[in-house]
């Protein structure tokens, strides 16, 4: 649309100023962020507006690639290295990133170690790793986060749940007990936190086309095994989380938020 200038010439009119985005002003902490599913959350957070640190424990090229593409954006991020399952590093990294960016809004626990080991095989040391990467580093970095969060008016926790602690899994038991445990850690934490702004829901994935080591089993085919006969993406698991870390996900809290092309009912 035009309007007639003064001098009879005809000049455009300016456009709506652009809408914010949701997550703009907000701080996202995303642990296992620099690979797979944490690193297109990394990508969607940011996308949304938020200032995204990425941790990793040992996948510093890959989170350092990842925060170069961010930042080529012209949105904030930077890469925070520790190993989320021990007390010490996680007090540092807490701290490094409150130094960075003021404090912590978001929080989506990510990180969590995967083996397959016949149950008989599986030794205490192992049992401990899986089950420490997945439910430590929750109580850790949860605890690290939360006094951030609350002296910023509330937050939002997303965890990162597995179809193993609902089917059970061959060569996964500790795994599936991980995970079991994450999604009533989350509601623990949602339930003690609701009337103090702050959020908390799991997302389970179901079959997602990710890197997967050589040594690992192979996947099944999803033409027989998810109703909608494919695959799910990493991308549509990172839009989920950026919606229960939105403004439009405000009322919801507690819940188990199954993206898993129908698995669950097959």
């Amino acid at each position: 649309m035009t309007l007639p200038a003064a001098t009879g010439a005809l000049v455009p009119t300016p456009g709506p100023a652009p809408a914010p985005r949701e997550l703009a002003g907000r701080v996202a902490l995303v642990t296992g962020g620099a690979r797979n599913i944490g690193a297109a959350i990394s990508l969607e957070l940011a996308a949304a507006g938020a200032q995204v640190a990425i941790n990793t424990r040992s996948s510093r090229a890959e989170a350092d690639a990842l925060a170069d593409r961010i930042r080529a954006t012209g949105d904030p991020a930077a890469v925070f290295m520790g190993d989320v399952s021990q007390p010490d590093a996680v007090r540092e990294m807490t701290e490094a990133i409150v130094a960075c960016y003021g404090g912590i809004d978001l929080l989506v626990l990510n990180a969590s170690p995967r083996r397959e080991t016949p149950f008989l095989d599986i030794g205490w040391d192992e049992w401990r790793s899986i089950l420490s990467g997945t439910l430590d580093s929750a109580f850790l970095c949860t605890q690290a986060c939360l006094p951030s969060m609350l002296a910023r008016g509330g937050g939002s926790i997303v965890a990162l749940g597995g179809l193993n602690s609902m089917y059970g899994a061959n060569r996964r038991a500790h795994g599936a007990a991980a995970k079991g445990g994450l999604q009533a850690f989350t509601r623990a934490i949602a339930r003690e936190f609701a009337d103090r702004g702050v959020r908390a829901n799991c997302v389970v994935p179901g079959q997602i086309e990710t890197e997967r080591p050589a040594h690992r089993a192979p996947r099944a085919d999803p033409a027989n095994s998810v109703p909608m006969g494919r695959a799910g993406l990493p991308q549509e698991i990172a839009t989920t989380v950026r919606f229960l870390c939105g403004p439009g996900a405000s009322y919801i809290t507690g819940q188990t938020l199954h993206v898993d092309g129908g698995r669950l009912m097959a």
